[in-house]
């Protein structure tokens, strides 16, 4: 029998639930998108105050998998149950009135609206009158708050918030909903270290109030440190769940990929050859002040720093998106004026940024429309028309070539894992044959598959001869990776390091210097 929402609901406020071993429970689940069989036969178990971890590689069926969880997607077959009873979810609202929250990479706020009614939003308490009573939904909000440990004003506008501080509004929300269960996808991406020790601190607490958390994440640290077991999945199967206490790094990597990776950062020596980028005495009025450094044909760039540190400001000046205050900069030795992308494109340079779905992918769009959108290149026009069958063959050679997982190339990239999102990004930059290649956080948020996939391919460009300037947060990446690193502190350079001499101590003694 499948129980209804509204019937478990009322199960669940009476508490004569069916006894259970697992709090959520999903069996057989199959779940088809045209072309692509997205879950195949799958299971996942949580058991109530654990933190249960789903790995895998993008694409693996993760998100899916928690998106038919919280109501968002329905299973083609397969039986999802709640405390022991079947259950169909066929809204997020359902989910929610059942006790299942998802707070998604994505945030999902009003930012112009306050923590309170962010948090009470269609559920505001009313006075006698039937008014919204904001007085009590603000003290409502304070206990909430309070009792979860997070410091914020409840009459603070959300977009005046850090991501972090709007994490937090997320969890107070799902916490509002007496949630039994709480599914959290890649929450600590854009967070700093201090950031995750205080949310970790929170999903603790949380754990022990016996909420069973769900925990998405590429983030082997993460795994070890947070979570009390773990599921992995591969191209849509189920592989198997363990302890986080019985296995080894190399054990996980082996259960999601399928294959050894013998070489997470495969550097390799390659001539270095005469400077090609040279940036010097560059300004950013109230942002970074006297930067200075030169990057050479074949040399890998690594630039280190804390959040806050102007890593991304300076990309984003070098590439005209913010034209710089003063300063120069010089590629192959001729003093270049780029107060725009498209100057810098001219120039040939590319620049993968930060934030692959506000700044990087067209979601709307297909993979060959977000490939071909910076080729500038003439042997693509003729006449002034683009040889649209040359270019479309290019962009299809460059997928395969790229390992992107797609039925085709007009399907859209929002429908695209975020590892094969980046690919295609990575492609579009690739077809521009560029000499200056900027990367800001290439592989956030991406499994540890397609990571050694893009450095690999990282090296590869490096080796034909590319100026490569890689900015990145993961210590082991900039380490692994760079010929050199420029370490940056509060919008000033305050150091360089070789590849020989770099440690982690050293990199972050010049970051918060």
């Amino acid at each position: 029998m499948v129980v209804s929402p509204s019937t478990m609901a009322a199960v669940r406020a009476s508490g004569a639930v069916p006894n259970a071993e697992f709090l959520l429970a999903a069996d057989g689940v199959r779940k088809e998108f045209p072309g692509v069989v997205a879950l195949d036969d799958v299971q996942f178990h949580l058991k109530r105050g654990t933190v249960h971890a789903l790995m895998g590689e993008n694409g693996a069926g993760k998100s899916t998998l928690m998106k038919i969880l919280a109501g968002i997607y329905q299973p083609d077959k397969g039986e999802i149950r709640l405390k022991g009873a079947p259950i169909r979810l066929d809204s997020p609202l359902d989910a929610l009135e059942n006790g299942i929250a998802m707070i998604h990479q994505e945030l999902n706020l009003m930012a112009y609206m306050t923590v309170a009614e962010n948090i009470w939003i269609r559920r505001e308490p009313k006075n006698r009158l039937g008014f919204i009573d904001h007085g009590e939904m603000y003290r409502r909000t304070q206990t909430l708050l309070e009792r979860l440990g997070i410091d914020l004003d409840p009459e603070t506008r959300v977009g005046e918030l850090s991501v972090a501080s709007r994490q937090m509004v997320e969890i107070a929300k799902a916490v509002s909903y007496d949630s039994d269960v709480l599914i959290m996808d890649e929450p600590t991406s854009a967070l700093t270290e201090r950031e995750v020790e205080h949310l970790f601190r929170i999903i603790r607490d949380l754990r022990e109030r016996g909420i069973g958390i769900v925990y998405i994440t590429h983030k082997m640290n993460e795994l070890f440190e947070i979570a009390d077991e773990f599921s992995v999945f591969r191209d849509g199967k189920y592989i198997g769940t363990h302890a986080s206490t019985d296995v080894t790094r190399d054990d996980i990597i082996r259960m999601m990929v399928g294959r050894e990776i013998t070489q997470m950062f495969p550097k390799e020596e390659v001539p270095i050859g005469d400077v090609v980028l040279s940036v010097k005495n560059l300004n950013l009025d109230g942002v970074f002040h006297d930067v200075s450094f030169d990057v050479r044909a074949g040399e890998i760039l690594g630039v280190a720093g804390l959040v806050g540190s102007g890593r991304s400001n300076v990309a984003e000046t070098v590439f005209g998106v913010t034209p710089a205050s003063s300063g120069t900069i010089t590629i192959n030795g001729k003093p270049v004026s780029i107060d725009s992308p498209t100057k810098a494109i001219s120039h040939r340079m590319a620049f993968l940024t930060e934030d692959r779905k506000d700044t990087g992918c067209l979601l709307i769009l297909n993979i060959l429309e977000n490939m071909q959108i910076a080729v500038l290149q003439d042997k693509y026009v003729a006449n002034g028309f683009v040889q649209e069958n040359a270019l479309s063959e290019a962009c299809e050679e460059m997928c395969r070539k790229l390992r992107v997982k797609t039925p085709h190339l007009y399907e859209r990239i929002e429908n695209l894992s975020g590892g094969n999102q980046q690919k295609v990004l990575i492609g579009r930059w690739m077809l521009t044959q560029p000499r200056i290649l900027i990367l800001d956080e290439p592989t956030r948020g991406i499994d540890v598959g397609a990571k050694a996939e893009i450095h690999k391919l990282v090296c590869e460009m490096a080796r034909q001869g590319v100026a490569v300037i890689m900015i990145s947060s993961e210590m082991p990446e900039v380490l692994g990776m760079s010929d050199r690193v420029m370490v940056m502190h509060e919008g000033r350079v305050t150091g360089f390091l070789d590849r020989s001499e770099a440690t982690q101590v050293k990199v972050m003694d010049l970051a918060s210097r």
